[in-house]
C-alpha cells in the first residue's frame, strides 16, 4: 500500500489547520452528513480544493472535512465518503483514512446505511459492527507495503475495538435505546444485491449488507487506529420484503433516523 499520495494530501491539509490535531476520526454515511451542523467548527476543508485526493460524487455526500472542536475533544469528520464503484481504485477509496492517520486520529468510528440481513433487522434499527466481511473486493493493502506504517501480513482478528464496542453499547443502554450487534458485509455496489446473494451472505453469518466501510475499517486496523462501527439500518436487503430498493428510500430513513445517531455519537465522542 502506497501512503506517498496520502502523506502530500495531509501535507496540503496541514498548511489550512495549523496546529489543530485531531485525535478523534468520523466518517459519516448516507443521509447523516448533518450530524455536526452548529458545531464548534473551526476549519473546512472540500475534497475538492485537496490535490490529488478522491473526490465523493455520491447523492447524500457533500464531500468535505469539519474539523471539530468538542466537549475539549478535536475531531476530524468526513461529510462524505469515495467509494469502490465510483470508479476509484480500492487503494484510493481509503486515502481518506491515510490522510486522518497521518492528521493525528488514534480513534476511528465508521457509520454507513446498510441493508438488513438478519430478519431481526427492520428499518431503522441500529446495529454496531462487530466483525466484518469482505466480498466482491479486493484488499486495499494490496502492492508496496511501507514498514513505517503496518505489517505486511497484518492480522485481521480483532478489528472492532473491543473496548470501543463496549463504549457504544453502553451508551445506548443508558438512553433507553435499543443496539443490535452484528456482522456486516461490504459488497462492490454499485448495484443492489440479488435475492440469492442475500441469501448465501446469510448463510456465511451476515447480518447486514452495504457498499463500505470494510476497507476502511481494514486499512484504519493496518495503520494502528482504534476502530468501531455503526449500521444503520435503512431497509430489508433483497428478497425480504417486496419493496423495491432505491437510494431515495436509504436516504429519506437515514435522515428520519439522523438526530438519534446524533446524539449517540456526541455522547460516545465524551466517553471517550
Amino acid at each position: 500500500m502506497d501512503m506517498s499520495r496520502a502523506e502530500k494530501c495531509a501535507e496540503f491539509v496541514k498548511k489550512i489547520t495549523g496546529d489543530f490535531v485531531p485525535e478523534i476520526g468520523i466518517i459519516l454515511g448516507s443521509g447523516m452528513g448533518g450530524i455536526f451542523n452548529g458545531a464548534d467548527i473551526k476549519y473546512i476543508v472540500d475534497y475538492a480544493d485537496i490535490p490529488g485526493f478522491p473526490k465523493a460524487t455520491v447523492e447524500g455526500h457533500q464531500g468535505r472535512f469539519l474539523f471539530v472542536e468538542y466537549k475539549g475533544k478535536n475531531i476530524v469528520v468526513m461529510q462524505g465518503r469515495v467509494h469502490y464503484y465510483e470508479g476509484y481504485s480500492i487503494q484510493e477509496t481509503v486515502i481518506p483514512v491515510c490522510v486522518m492517520k497521518l492528521l493525528g486520529i488514534e480513534a476511528l468510528l465508521l457509520t454507513n446505511a446498510a441493508g438488513g440481513i438478519n430478519k431481526e433487522l427492520d428499518a431503522g434499527d441500529i446495529m454496531i459492527i462487530t466483525d466484518h466481511i469482505s466480498m466482491f473486493i479486493p484488499s486495499p493493502l494490496t502492492g508496496r507495503n511501507d514498514e513505517r506504517y503496518g505489517e505486511r501480513f497484518p492480522d485481521m482478528s480483532c478489528v472492532y475495538n473491543i473496548h470501543l464496542t463496549e463504549t457504544l453499547k453502553n451508551i445506548f443502554t443508558r438512553n433507553n435505546l435499543e443496539v443490535k450487534t452484528g456482522v456486516y458485509v461490504q459488497t462492490a455496489g454499485s448495484n443492489y444485491e440479488t435475492p440469492s446473494e442475500i441469501r448465501m451472505f446469510r448463510i456465511l453469518g451476515c447480518d447486514a449488507v452495504g457498499m463500505s466501510t470494510v476497507c476502511e475499517a481494514m486499512t484504519a486496523h493496518y495503520l494502528g487506529i482504534k476502530v468501531c462501527g455503526i449500521s444503520l439500518i435503512t431497509n430489508k436487503a433483497a428478497g425480504l420484503s417486496q419493496a423495491p430498493l432505491s437510494h431515495t428510500e436509504v436516504r429519506k430513513i437515514a435522515d428520519i433516523s439522523s438526530a438519534k445517531i446524533s446524539v449517540m455519537i456526541k455522547q460516545f465522542i465524551e466517553n471517550l
